[in-house]
């Protein structure tokens, strides 16, 4: 887990926001959380 990530439980929808850099795994509801991946926005162009 990096600091900065967010990951999300697909069960339930908790979200969580990684503080602490670690080796580890997130996990809710009996199963593993799954990284969220950053909204694209429109180019500023």
């Amino acid at each position: 887990m990096q600091i900065g990530k967010r990951y999300r439980c697909e069960s339930c929808g908790t979200e969580v926001l990684v503080t602490k850099a670690s080796d580890g795994q997130l996990s809710c509801c009996d199963s593993d959380m799954e990284l969220v991946k950053p909204k694209q926005t429109a180019s500023a162009d």
